[in-house]
């Protein structure tokens, strides 16, 4: 199976392809990087443009390749995206727990979760089972109980940024197969398992967007997304330098630092009269740049506070983006957070193959992170933007799943459905009547299940 991941950035768009091989590594085949049109802090702004993007990016990554592929993943960012919880309970009539089980635990805490009708689930991730009165449950497959709950983290998306994004892809004559959030492909490519057991905050610092995710017990506990980027930094430069957005631009690439080096003067392009230069001295370049990544990583400090995981997070901090690049980021950062271990983070490269120079940058974890998705590197358990279950190792795939489901689980889900049982969320027959269109939807389901039987 080739796989390709699209991350679809606000400053740029990268597109790869790889195929895992028969040693199980996973063998990069191409890239495409292109420079982002249409997109802005995260959104699709203009489709057509977007598209163009897309496909251009894709494209290149193809001819690299020499290649088609057979399964298209591409990101979304984490704007307009919110974090709920929920959770979920089955009985287990077999008294032994399988896939099935956990399949439907899993779509019971979907179903029980209270989300806005303007937001689409993109992530169901589990983060606590309970086996019976056995709670901190790792991974419940293959225990014996008769009964079976889970505590999930429901990441989700405002439904007209995530169909705009769709039109996107599609006008690029793309069909998407899933649809990841970019901060959670970044922790896929950046964080080992030592780092997810122990509690780990990953910030991916991009173009023009940061966003936070944090893992604690081998599952995703917290998104948060921030407004600000690279872009920003070079903003900044531009207007405290009275030059033009390249030659800023330039200077952050040249002599962006947060170290003062030098006293150094360099001459710059005045804005409106490119003709015309003036000296600028880079004390005042170190004070500008470092002005703007304290408020990043003040905000980045708050979000992290807010987020309730500050003093669980044993592994501490992990830094990556392109914005990461900048000298002295790493320093300024423990300071912020208040000597909470912060590492720098580039995609792990262990289970890859033929990575290029390009994509060991921090600026493409994302990208890489979505290749690893594809290929089953996710929580251990979860339902994807499909509704769909996936698992570590699977055997089978989660598309198939349902139609494994035997007669007697089928008629317990029903059950479910119609509120006989539904003990977690405290629903019953009665209170189903009163709300009618759902009541309505199950009945006309049961009445057809009723009709095939006979």
């Amino acid at each position: 199976m080739i796989v390709l991941g699209v991350d679809i950035g606000t400053t740029k768009i990268c597109a790869i392809l790889a195929q895992r091989t028969e040693t199980g590594k996973i063998k990069i085949l191409g890239a495409g990087i292109t420079k982002s049109q249409g997109i802005k802090k995260g959104n699709i702004t203009n489709i057509e443009l977007a598209s163009r993007s897309i496909k251009h990016a894709i494209n290149d990554a193809k001819r690299v390749a020499g290649t088609h592929f057979d399964q298209v993943i591409v990101s979304v960012s984490g704007a307009y995206t919110k974090g709920f919880d929920s959770q979920g309970v089955v009985n287990v009539p077999s008294k032994e727990i399988g896939i099935k089980e956990i399949n439907r635990v899993m779509q019971m805490a979907d179903h029980n979760a209270n989300i806005p009708a303007e937001y689409e689930k993109l992530h169901v991730l589990p983060y606590n089972f309970k086996v019976d009165d056995h709670v901190s449950i790792d991974d419940p497959l293959g225990m014996n109980g008769s009964r079976l709950e889970v505590q999930v983290h429901i990441i989700t998306v405002l439904k007209s940024s995530l169909n705009n994004l769709k039109k996107a892809v599609k006008s690029a004559s793309l069909e998407i197969d899933n649809v990841v959030l970019s901060g959670y492909a970044s922790s896929i490519a950046v964080l080992n398992d030592d780092e997810k057991e122990l509690g780990a905050a990953v910030v991916d610092m991009g173009g023009a967007t940061t966003d936070i995710v944090i893992h604690l017990g081998n599952s995703i506990r917290y998104n948060d997304f921030l407004p600000v980027g690279s872009v920003n930094v070079t903003n900044d430069l531009s207007m405290a330098l009275h030059t033009p957005i390249t030659a800023a631009e330039r200077v952050k690439i040249e002599h962006g630092s947060l170290r003062l080096n030098s006293n150094e003067t360099i001459e710059l392009p005045a804005i409106g009269d490119e003709g015309s230069s003036h000296e600028v001295s880079l004390e005042i370049v170190t004070n500008v740049i470092y002005a703007r990544i304290e408020e990043t990583l003040l905000l980045i400090a708050k979000s992290i506070k807010e987020s309730g995981f500050k003093d669980q997070l044993a592994a501490g901090i992990v830094l990556t983006g392109g914005l990461t690049k900048l000298d002295g980021i790493r320093e300024l950062a423990s300071a912020i957070f208040n000597n909470t271990p912060v590492r720098l983070a580039r995609p792990n490269e262990r289970d890859i193959e033929g990575m290029f120079d390009t994509l060991k940058e921090p600026e493409y974890a994302t990208a890489i992170g979505l290749i690893l998705y594809g290929f089953g590197y996710f929580t251990p358990y979860e339902m994807d933007s499909n509704k769909k279950l996936r698992y570590k190792d699977e055997s089978i795939e989660p598309s198939k799943i349902q139609n494994i489901l035997d007669e007697e689980e089928e008629e317990e889900a029903l059950e479910k459905e119609l509120g006989y049982s539904n003990t977690q969320s405290g629903e019953n027959f009665t209170a189903l009547i009163d709300d009618e269109p759902t009541f309505k939807e199950s009945l006309k389901r049961f009445w057809n299940r009723i009709t095939q039987l006979f």
